[in-house]
């Protein structure tokens, strides 16, 4: 009897090695598909979950897959976290490891979410206008040049999306310097054009966080080969 619990407990320890070889091979594989693909920077993390993994390996089906790609920058915008998760993504591992230049690895359903620092915000901002945040706010402050003079202008910023792009409107517009300005809020008005988004992620809402703006996004049916 103690030779079979001594076996069987060896069998478990090589079977959990083998496992987490196999993972470590399959991650790396998705990763340079993914980085590939998407012309990303730099390979990204990519995270496997479930145990065991050989299970779903034989299965050809991961339930959930986490990629971290960091920063990069998207069509000349600066973001400075990029975080995806694939959800119901099929990638036999004989594909992976045998034959992954034709392999057809895709994910059935992707959700992502992207920052865009305040660096990025400033950097775009109009001139003498400087974004910060504010709890759960934007707020803006600086001045805008009118008939030839310096004002001193305060707002919070409304975020919007339309059409690949985010929008910011002014609100609670606040004037100083005593000189009258009609229609304040065009000094501050602008827009950030966020297209291309790695796994065809469409934008789905936009929230203030202490880093900048995070939006997140969402795709289906997302194939993963370079």
């Amino acid at each position: 009897m103690r030779k079979l619990v001594a076996f069987l407990v060896l069998l478990l320890v090589l079977v959990a090695i083998v496992d987490r070889v196999a993972v470590t091979g399959a991650q790396r594989e998705l990763a340079r598909q993914a980085t590939a693909r998407y012309d990303l920077e730099n390979p990204p993390e990519v995270s496997i979950l479930g145990i065991p993994f050989l299970t779903q390996a034989i299965a050809g089906h991961y339930d959930e897959v986490k990629v971290a790609a960091g920063p990069m920058t998207l069509n000349g915008l600066r973001l400075s976290s990029v975080d995806f998760t694939l959800h119901d993504v099929t990638a036999p591992l004989s594909d992976l490891v045998l034959h992954s230049e034709r392999a057809d690895i895709r994910a059935g359903r992707v959700e992502g979410t992207v920052v865009v620092p305040l660096a990025t915000l400033n950097q775009k901002a109009p001139n003498g206008i400087k974004v910060s945040v504010d709890g759960d706010t934007l707020v803006v402050d600086g001045e805008v040049t009118v008939l030839g003079q310096k004002v001193p202008v305060k707002a919070d910023l409304k975020i919007g999306v339309s059409a690949g792009e985010l929008r910011f409107a002014p609100e609670k517009v606040t004037v100083g310097g005593g000189i009258p300005v009609p229609n304040p809020e065009r000094f501050i008005n602008y827009r950030i054009p966020i297209k291309n988004l790695p796994f065809g992620v469409k934008i789905t809402g936009v929230r203030v966080v202490p880093q900048g703006i995070q939006v997140s996004g969402e795709a289906s049916d997302v194939p993963l080969h370079g």
